[in-house]
């Protein structure tokens, strides 16, 4: 999320190796240091004393966490696993299913990965689904230590909480409950090459250099499978979008949460766009982009566009205002969200952070639905900043 797109033109399967730089069309920026001219080994050690000064502390937060630099090298499938040298990280699906009897559904799936000042890993997961015919939201959180109970590899994407996982090279298997209320089992299929947004391989959340992230993103994954919702078992399938992010830092200074949606649109290009919300309300001009994908899989990016609220909704558990409507314009596009149901809130009593996060259908301007898309609303209810800032 944030600053500029970068996504490769052919796909690519999930073991694809990419470089962010070289795709980006920029070589890896090197520090550039003037004034030293002195013979032998002098210079080059005064030099190297310089960026270690320079560069040394800025690499990681004050507590030991690594800062997301220009020029990573992505290898996978490494990549698509847990980088526990970074705070935070987290596994994002979202998407909508149609079953074989003509029902929809909205569902959520997300894996966390927190690292505390001493580098225990906490795992968070939630999970979350809406029968849009009914109306009934349904939704379910878990908070483990890493070992029997919760884990993420290193080498591959392998990540599980309790019964919940998400796994897979070549194509992906998801399965979760939720409440012993529905089951979840899933085959996502990328159809789209993974798109890496931020300049340079970096994702700029703010000002700050720690206010960054390694996003990578595979906007569009078919989905396959079952749900099981009470005693009725659907066949379905859909459409998902998976985010996979890592940081230490994703607030800035004066920052209490963000928007943030992924639109799917039929004519088989997507958008993902994302503002940095102010304690006012104002975006962060740091922290704003949308970017465009289209067809083939490349995304460009402008931060000239509009976020208008439209109509909010009070969680009567948190007692949120949410902006649950929403109309993006740009140049020579409007699309509006509007929510397939008022109520998709994950309430959160673990942590405390209440979130919106929802299931929409995309409007032009001229009312006609030309997508389908998810909204999510943070930093509305409990201190993101505590979490999500460095330290």
């Amino acid at each position: 999320m944030i600053a500029c797109a970068l996504g490769a033109r052919t796909p690519r399967p999930l073991a694809w190796t990419a470089d962010a730089s070289s795709a980006s069309g920029r070589g890896t920026r090197r520090p550039s240091v003037h004034g030293f001219h002195g013979r032998g080994v002098l210079a080059p050690c005064l030099i190297a004393l310089l960026l270690l000064c320079l560069y040394g502390h800025a690499q990681t937060t004050s507590d030991g966490f690594a800062i997301p630099q220009p020029g990573r090298s992505f290898n996978f499938p490494r990549d698509h696993g847990s980088h526990p040298e970074f705070r935070t990280e987290w596994w994002y699906i979202t998407g909508h299913l149609d079953s074989t009897t003509g029902q929809r559904f909205g569902f959520q799936v997300t894996f966390f990965r927190q690292a505390s000042k001493d580098k225990q890993q906490l795992y968070l997961a939630h999970c979350a689904l809406l029968d849009v015919r009914t109306g009934k939201f349904i939704h379910e959180e878990r908070l483990n230590r890493e070992g029997w109970d919760a884990a993420s590899s290193t080498t591959t994407l392998d990540v599980r909480n309790g019964n919940w996982s998400l796994k897979g090279e070549d194509a992906m298997q998801l399965g979760a409950t939720i409440n012993a209320e529905a089951l979840l089992q899933l085959t996502l299929q990328p159809q789209k090459p993974l798109v890496f947004f931020g300049k340079d391989g970096v994702s700029r959340k703010g000002k700050a250099p720690e206010a960054a992230s390694h996003y990578l993103t595979f906007p569009r994954l078919h989905c396959t499978g079952t749900l099981k919702l009470g005693n009725a078992t659907h066949e379905v399938t859909g459409s998902a979008w998976m985010d996979h992010e890592f940081s230490s830092s994703q607030l800035d200074e004066g920052q209490v949460g963000w928007d943030w949606a992924s639109l799917q649109l039929n004519d088989g290009r997507e958008v993902m766009v994302y503002r940095m919300r102010r304690a006012d309300g104002s975006s962060d001009p740091n922290g704003t982009t949308l970017a465009m994908i289209d067809k083939n899989g490349y995304a460009t990016h402008t931060s000239a566009f509009t976020w208008q609220p439209q109509r909010t909704w009070t969680s009567p558990k948190s007692k949120a205002v949410y902006p649950i409507t929403a109309r993006i314009e740009t140049h020579d596009a409007v699309f509006e969200l509007r929510p397939l149901a008022d109520n998709q809130e994950l309430s959160n009593a673990i942590t405390g952070l209440a979130y919106w996060e929802g299931a929409c259908d995309v409007l032009n301007a001229k009312g006609q639905v030309v997508g389908r898309a998810f909204l999510e609303l943070a930093g509305y209810g409990g201190d993101l900043a505590r979490h999500l800032r460095a330290k």
